[in-house]
């Protein structure tokens, strides 16, 4: 399958975005002061489901980056 300039750019975009937005998300997770996420210094179901959708996410941008990545590397070297 080929995807066009304007798919692979955007997967890659995304992919990148994804991974910005969830380790700012991870790291405020992580400094939560509201009690949510940690009590009494233990991490709540809170805070292990986040976690989990964090690093999902990840994965899944990592993934989507990686397709916009080599759809673009491809796109280069046929033009």
């Amino acid at each position: 399958m080929k995807l066009s300039r304007p798919v692979s750019w955007f997967l890659l975009a995304f992919g990148a975005w994804s991974w910005v937005i969830w380790i700012t998300f991870v790291k405020n997770l992580w400094k939560d002061g509201s009690g949510l996420a940690f009590d009494d210094g233990r991490p709540t179901a809170y805070f292990w489901v986040h976690l989990t959708l964090a690093v999902v996410s990840f994965v899944l941008g990592t993934v989507v980056g990686t397709i916009g990545l080599r759809g673009v590397r491809a796109l280069r070297r046929t033009s």
